[in-house]
């Protein structure tokens, strides 16, 4: 029996199922944004660097990830 764990999110206003993810840190990496400038929105909150590794997803969060891109 598997022991995965599901949660459904908004992400940037998309509608996600997400397996094995716990925390927004889990989630960045999940999505490749790992060690990258980005700016989390967690329910209208923004969610400091330092506390993504703590900051745990519900079911039903609505989360907004921007990333910073550098350019001239």
């Amino acid at each position: 029996m598997s022991n995965t764990t599901s949660l459904s999110i908004v992400l940037n206003g998309t509608p996600k199922t997400l397996e094995n993810i716990a925390t927004i840190s889990d989630l960045l990496a999940h999505l490749g944004y790992q060690g990258k400038r980005v700016a989390v929105e967690q329910n209208g909150q923004i969610v400091p660097r330092s506390s993504h590794g703590q900051t745990r997803l519900n079911s039903g969060d609505q989360l907004e990830i921007v990333v910073a891109v550098g350019g001239g």
